[in-house]
């Protein structure tokens, strides 16, 4: 780990120093892609910084328990020293995990309602509400790019950007089939129903990500917006639909106000919608690297249910349980975000030492 460890230092040093060379600094791509590559280090070099420093300080310290006058001070002092230094080894153990270059991106996330009618798009409306929230406590912004409401409330589908540092981190683990058990508002008759949502997450694909789209393999068609946005949005033909002729995928967006701007906002969804198959490619390809992930990012794999006479919620992947539904619905995801990030990491340790 050391050998790791003083390498990485290594590197963040000379990418300093590359930093104070006017042929460098002269060049804008350049100074933008080793700023970005020192600030991924920057974790690593302070935590083993630190780590250096109480290295020498047990080191001192232990000379100093001989002293017959400081001793007993110089043995508590030492105490506290190893402790540090055991919890920076594990600290330093995680950072060294190979991390997800699209940890830092921001995300796409699209919701529908599934298995359950009314009450899945009610759902598919609900879960909207806990992600935005948590975006919200987060200190994140979000943007809908395209919603079609439910005829009972919720939506059948929606679809939105999500702003923030890391934000592809702490989301990507929430693709798959969301179950909810509860007694609809629709049901007269008071009976408990399982109702389905489905989530997609995608780190959204940025201008450091160079994907080609060839304008001859694009539909486009423009058409009268149905969704919010004013009086205006609904009188003009200002709604953009464009499809992806060789991978038949299609990108709606009718939220913003004028054709040019939803335009530009579904080519940047198309993007990421590529870039996300380029990826789901790549994991197929890799094998066991996908089966050693927490959940396959596939729409269709059940990952979490929501017990509202039980006021529970389970994530089945990792066998997390708590009894804050109520919470949890109203963005405090902590919890289950924090679960799935230590698994996820305890599975890396696992697969890296194996």
């Amino acid at each position: 780990m050391i050998e790791r460890l003083e390498a990485t230092l290594e590197k963040y040093n000379q990418l300093e120093q590359e930093l104070t060379k006017p042929e460098v600094l002269s060049d804008v791509k350049k100074t933008r892609e080793y700023s970005k590559e020192m600030a991924s280090l920057e974790d690593i070099v302070n935590c083993y910084k630190r780590y250096k420093r109480v290295l020498e300080d047990i080191e001192n310290t232990k000379e100093m328990t001989k002293d017959p006058e400081l001793g007993e001070m110089a043995k508590e002092e030492l105490k506290a020293l190893e402790d540090e230094k055991i919890q920076l080894d594990g600290e330093l153990e995680i950072l060294l995990i190979p991390k997800d270059p699209n940890d830092d991106k921001n995300v796409v996330v699209e919701i529908r309602g599934a298995a359950g009618g009314d009450e899945a798009n009610i759902f598919a409306g609900d879960l909207f509400r806990m992600y935005t929230r948590y975006a919200e406590k987060q200190g994140f912004s979000y943007q809908v790019y395209n919603s079609v409401d439910g005829t009972a409330g919720g939506f059948s589908q929606i679809e939105f950007i999500i702003k923030g540092k890391n934000a592809y981190s702490l989301l990507k683990y929430e693709s798959g089939s969301h179950r909810v058990q509860r007694v609809p508002v629709t049901e007269a008759n008071g009976r408990l129903q399982t109702s389905t949502a489905t989530v997609l997450v995608m780190p959204e694909a940025d201008d450091d990500i160079d994907i080609q789209i060839n304008p001859n393999d694009l539909r486009i068609d423009i058409y009268r917006s149905s969704g919010c946005g004013g009086q205006g949005v609904n009188t003009t033909y200002s709604a953009v639909r464009i499809t992806h002729l060789p991978t038949n995928t299609v990108v709606t967006c009718q939220n913003e106000r004028s054709q040019i701007q939803n335009k530009e906002q579904a080519m940047k969804v198309l993007k990421t919608r590529l870039y996300e198959l380029e990826l789901q490619k790549q994991l197929e390809e890799a094998g066991a690297a996908r089966r050693s992930k927490i959940g396959t990012g596939d729409r269709a794999e059940k990952i979490r249910t929501y017990n509202y006479p039980q006021n529970r919620v389970t994530d089945h992947r990792i066998g997390f349980t708590t009894n804050n539904l109520d919470r949890i619905m109203d963005g405090a995801l902590d919890d289950v975000v924090n679960a799935l990030v230590q698994e996820d990491q305890k599975r890396k340790l696992q697969g890296e030492e194996e």
